[in-house]
């Protein structure tokens, strides 16, 4: 996409559309021998996968789910959900472009969850299906007789002797499956308002919901990712992630768009992420726009001679927490180009971008709203637009092609997350943000994340970047202490870098740190020592499990002498 062509954006989505067609069988017809994945194992080995393999693939697990009677719904239903747990893959990328191929609905499935995630998930979405390999069979063997809608596993490397563990499932070996089968079916004639994926949110605010998205979804990506990465695709273009395809930056941010624009899309899996395994990667198989979330952004930072890696990048982009100043310069050391940020939710992802090729980043702002989405800040309660420079909540007006279904069997949830006011139906993000004076939106916190200290409101964004510029600080995570003088205190809790050892001189170092460089009223007036941050999988710190730390620190403190404190 061009400057002009996004000068000029309009939606143009089509009644009908499917998502599996549009990102395999356009490229099997126009250049069946382009690369669509790059596969990279464990030892740093490479397989190309080209459209024309990948439409077969997919074809061979159609045919494979047909004959276990799993098939396609009716247009304007709801068809069979299938779940995918596997990690970046060729077989994980085939099952999704399948599944939403035959008017089946993907179920994404992050390998690390435990039985009861998996439960909650499998369950509460009724599948039929699910689609694995052998590291994840135990845990799902553990929950497969509470599973009363599940009818078929296909494992990759099924071992020996599994078919006892799942007693009345039907289970076979995914290679052994596909094998005999035709390298072509007819794809289903879905509309784009059809249901396609199924994604549960991350749940740092309670049980997970699931998000039910139609095919328009993938259109609705389209312009933020384009923009993030600085107008892609652009010849010589290879995308990269490390984050999980189970979650909706994997699978819609890089994966979909990317085989969508005959971008090939590299999969890899570490046994263990690492600075040292992600710099290397981007080097030797030649990474050209990566999709680095903040959490491994500051992972990397920490890494010695991180720009001395050579790195060729084109574009590098960011999102789910906000970045701050310093990461970002050294993103431009070490990558060569500017990290764009950008903004959305699991409901209504990719509404907001920065794009340094069309103007440079605002400090502290996240970037305009992505073309052909309006979104602004709101007083939630009248729906009434903030002035610049106003808090508000983020708020996005519907109908939106990026937009989700509503929650799956939760219309009570569906109907709390929007409001309607003299411009239309708003979905409210719950999340606090500034416009500018420019048109650029700046975030400030979930609506629960926000401290009210003394007056103040303060977001914990610009606190944890300040608090990552400190030697000793590897991870910070921001929340309000309940306090009997200013309702809350900014409590800051750390892990600590090596060779740094916790204790009052360095606490107080780090909160003089953040009032030397912020302001009085924003630093910490208690820093908590801890071994290992809360995160959840997406790689989020959980700060409702820091203020529930935070509250019980609070109730065990003496009260303090109210005529000596000081504010």
């Amino acid at each position: 996409m061009t400057p002009a062509q996004l000068a000029e954006f309009r939606w143009q989505v089509p009644e009908r559309f499917n998502i599996g067609t549009a990102v395999c069988d356009h490229w099997c017809a126009r250049d069946p021998d382009r690369i669509a994945l790059l596969e990279v194992d464990e030892d740093g080995r490479a397989d190309r996968i080209s459209y024309r393999e990948l439409g077969r693939r997919v074809a061979r697990l159609s045919h494979a789910l047909a004959a276990r009677g799993i098939a396609g719904g009716q247009s304007g239903t709801v068809g069979p959900r299938i779940g995918v747990l596997l990690p970046q893959s060729v077989e994980t990328a085939t099952a999704h472009v399948a599944i939403t191929r035959m008017g089946c609905v993907s179920l994404p499935l992050f390998t690390l969850f435990g039985p009861e995630a998996l439960l909650h998930r499998l369950r509460d979405s009724g599948a039929s299906a699910v689609i694995t390999h052998a590291a994840s069979l135990d845990v799902l063997a553990a929950i497969a007789g509470d599973l009363p809608d599940l009818r078929v596993v296909l494992c990759k490397d099924l071992p020996d002797g599994a078919a006892a563990w799942f007693p009345g499932i039907e289970i076979a070996d995914y290679d052994a499956a596909l094998a005999a089968q035709p390298d072509d079916i007819p794809a289903a004639e879905t509309g784009a308002e059809d249901p396609a994926f199924l994604i549960y949110t991350s749940g740092t605010t309670g049980q997970p919901k699931g998000a039910l998205h139609a095919h328009r979804v993938l259109l609705g990506h389209l312009p933020g990712v384009e923009v993030s990465h600085d107008l892609l695709p652009q010849p010589g273009d290879r995308l990269w992630t490390p984050a999980d395809w189970a979650w909706i930056g994997g699978l819609l941010d890089v994966l979909m768009p990317g085989l969508y624009h005959g971008v090939t899309v590299v999969a890899c899996r570490f046994r263990k992420f690492t600075a040292r395994a992600a710099l290397d990667l981007m080097r030797d198989h030649g990474i050209r726009n990566a999709f680095l979330p903040p959490t491994a952004l500051k992972l990397m930072r920490l890494e010695p001679g991180a720009e001395g890696w050579d790195l060729n990048l084109r574009s590098v982009a960011s999102g789910g927490e906000p970045l701050g100043a310093e990461l970002v310069d050294w993103g431009r050391r070490v990558f060569g180009s500017t990290i764009n940020e950008f903004y959305g939710q699991t409901e209504c992802n990719m509404i907001v971008s920065g794009c340094a090729l069309l103007e440079p980043p605002l400090p502290g702002a996240m970037g305009r709203a992505v073309p052909g989405h309006h979104v602004a800040v709101i007083e939630p309660a009248s729906c009434e637009l903030m002035p610049p420079g106003t808090e508000g909540e983020i708020a996005v007006l519907s109908p939106d092609p990026v937009m989700f279904l509503g929650y799956w069997n939760n219309p009570a949830a569906t109907a709390a997350k929007f409001a309607t006011g003299p411009q239309g139906r708003w979905l409210l993000t719950g999340d606090r943000g500034v416009q500018q004076p420019d048109g650029r939106l700046s975030f400030v916190g979930r609506d629960d994340d926000v401290i009210s200290s003394a007056g103040y409101r303060i977001g914990p964004a610009e606190i944890e970047d300040c608090l990552l510029r400190h030697p000793a600080v590897h991870l910070a995570g921001v929340v309000g202490q309940p306090d009997p003088l200013r309702g809350h205190v900014v409590a800051a809790f750390v892990t600590l870098t090596a060779g740094h050892a916790p204790g009052p001189d360095l606490a107080d170092a780090i909160s003089a740190h953040v009032r030397d460089l912020l302001a009085a009223y924003e630093y910490p007036r208690a820093v908590h020592f801890i071994d290992e941050m809360p995160m959840t999988t997406t790689g989020k710190i959980i700060r409702a499990e820091l203020r529930r730390r935070a509250e019980e620190i609070a109730a065990r403190a003496p009260r303090p002498d109210t005529e000596a404190a000081h504010v």
